[in-house]
């Protein structure tokens, strides 16, 4: 049993809170904002689910019954925050020469592997938004003669006619530099779209019929109906990006006033996680070099190093991608798993206290999720030679529950992922390198060096000397 109260950073009022469930009875009810589906899902995006993931495993590791939502934006996002630019998944269809349809279907899918190879659990429901426009259409009738007005262009709405209008993003006026008015008639420079009529002369692979014309509906306008339909408002958390902050849960906040008629944010606790950041700021796609799991995985480098590296810094704090953070996240990885298949395998003497480890996982885990403080309390569990053989694999799945590193089940062998240019087999690896270590026994070290030096051809690195034992790797 975990006993440590659970408190959380809530960015709507900047402040660390105690949590407990807006109804017991109903459990916790989380909504985390999930991707636009016109692309590969980049290494920045997937740190929001790997904080998604560990809150809603710590959530349920304390007892709490869970309803967890994480929407997958197939419509209506524009190519910027603001009302203006193509919708995202109209260009990438445009751009494959596929229909819009197919190109959501494919990347929603590589989003589901991800999680996957993430270890990130399936949330219990993940709805497109495409099979919520009726609701949208609803939502937006039912707000639009107090709250909303419309132009040539669409339905938008009067950020005037709620209270606090950008209170989430700290008091900042979005009329400022980021938000500049885009849109002929808009009455307020925050103001923002409802429903996006589609331009005369023009046909959208995805539009519907609507009060305000043929078109599709406004990107902010689905979190608030599918948060709605699906967990009821109010509800207890609302998770994403630090980027959101500023306008799309801003707006979304908006829309939630305006359809219960109160000030209620909709959510009682806003949680973001901040950016993963390259050397030159902002982690993009367009950056090149490894912007993608898939991409992380074909050099050979295991998912999971990816979920230890998000772990290593607390999701509030900006993480710095490089390929040396990245490595060093793979070699913890790998001592975690040798450390852990011989904890499994050892009897220990029987003493020691399980018990004290879990305390302090506990603590670390209700400080905001200070998984940073954790991991080095799992390291220190590892390496405890007294804990009995039902005490270990008890105190063990106990941290598998919480970070989610599979360390239960993980091998040696199953963190060795071939990269994809390696022009031979993982066998064919390790029979050279059984090869070279029968040369190099029998002091034949011209054989040993041709051997190795096939490796470093075939885009393998041989790691002689390895303190930890690894036999091969890749650069990154």
């Amino acid at each position: 049993m975990t006993s440590a109260p659970l408190t959380l950073y809530n960015s709507l009022t900047r402040a660390l809170e105690p949590f407990a469930p807006i109804d017991p009875a109903k459990g916790v009810r989380v909504y985390s904002c999930g991707p636009t589906v016109y692309s590969d899902p980049h290494l920045g995006n997937l740190r929001a689910y790997v904080f998604t993931d560990t809150l809603s495993r710590v959530l349920r590791w304390k007892g709490h019954a869970l309803t967890h939502v994480v929407n997958i934006t197939d419509v209506g996002h524009l190519t910027s925050d603001a009302d203006e630019g193509e919708d995202k998944m109209e260009a990438a269809a445009k751009k494959r020469g596929l229909s819009a349809w197919d190109i959501s279907r494919h990347y929603a899918d590589v989003f589901r592997r991800n999680l996957r190879d993430l270890n990130i659990r399936t949330p219990d429901h993940m709805p497109l938004a495409t099979d919520y426009v009726a609701k949208m259409i609803e939502f937006a009738r039912g707000i639009a003669d107090q709250h909303c007005y419309q132009l040539d262009s669409g339905l938008y709405f009067d950020s005037s006619t709620v209270p606090d209008y950008g209170k989430l993003s700290g008091g900042q006026d979005d009329a400022g530099e980021g938000r500049i008015e885009s849109v002929e008639g808009k009455r307020h420079p925050q103001d923002f779209a409802i429903w996006r009529a589609t331009p005369p002369g023009e046909t959208r692979q995805m539009e519907w019929d609507s009060p305000w014309g043929r078109g599709a509906p406004g990107w902010h306008l689905e979190c608030s109906v599918m948060s709605a339909e699906l967990l009821g408002l109010p509800f207890d958390i609302h998770t994403g990006g630090i980027d959101h902050r500023e306008i799309h849960h801003v707006n979304e906040i908006a829309q939630n006033q305006a359809h219960c008629g109160c000030a209620n944010s909709g959510a009682k606790i806003w949680m973001h996680n901040n950016f993963l950041v390259d050397r030159g700021g902002k982690m993009s796609k367009s950056k090149g070099g490894i912007a993608t799991l898939d991409a992380l995985v074909a050099k050979g480098v295991h998912p999971l190093a990816y979920r230890l590296m998000c772990l290593s810094a607390h999701y509030r704090s900006e993480l710095e991608f490089s390929g040396e953070n990245l490595m060093a996240a793979l070699v913890r990885l790998r001592r975690l798993v040798l450390a852990a298949e011989k904890f499994r395998a050892t009897e220990g003497k029987g003493g020691g206290n399980a018990a004290s480890y879990l305390e302090r996982l506990d603590a670390a885990m209700s400080d905001d999720l200070n998984t940073p403080k954790a991991l080095p309390v799992l390291e220190e569990l590892l390496a405890d030679k007294q804990l009995g053989q039902e005490a270990r694999l008890m105190t063990l799945a106990q941290f598998d529950t919480a970070l989610g590193l599979n360390l239960m089940d993980l091998s040696r062998a199953d963190l060795r992922v071939r990269p994809a240019d390696a022009q031979v087999t993982e066998a064919e690896i390790e029979a050279r390198l059984a090869q070279r270590k029968e040369a190099r026994a029998a002091k034949d070290f011209a054989r040993s060096d041709t051997l190795r030096d096939e490796l470093i051809g075939a885009g393998v690195e041989v790691m002689d000397g390895d303190p930890i034992g690894w036999d091969w790797r890749v650069e990154i």
